[in-house]
């Protein structure tokens, strides 16, 4: 039997082929590299707002899914800066969706 209830876990990770992005509430607070299992503490998705998933057509359109974040399609960030100006960053395709352990996200940096 499963939980049909609302879900209530904050923090999802997904993973891309070199990357983790941490995601907390929809927003990216810690990236890490797969290869180094290290923070980086300067990333462009940092502080940015996931969006959703990107569909890429078989002719190339490149086509916003939002709030559909999925394994198998790349994930896109967004933020909009105090002049106005929207800033947007897309990943590679998503490997798997996870729920990281308790003392992972005490390891996220400040």
């Amino acid at each position: 039997m499963s939980y049909t209830g609302t879900e209530r876990r904050r923090h999802r990770v997904f993973i891309t082929r070199n990357t983790e992005y941490h995601v907390r509430d929809d927003v990216c607070v810690a990236v890490r590299d797969r290869a180094a299992r290290k923070f980086r503490t300067a990333h462009l998705a940092l502080h940015l707002k996931l969006q959703g998933g990107i569909r890429i057509n078989e002719n190339g359109v490149v086509i916003p899914e939002p709030n559909n974040a999925r394994v198998g399609s790349p994930i896109y960030f967004t933020q909009t800066d105090h002049d106005g100006l929207e800033r947007q960053i897309v990943t590679s395709r998503v490997e798997r969706i996870e729920r990281p352990e308790r003392q992972l996200v005490q390891q996220y940096p400040s």
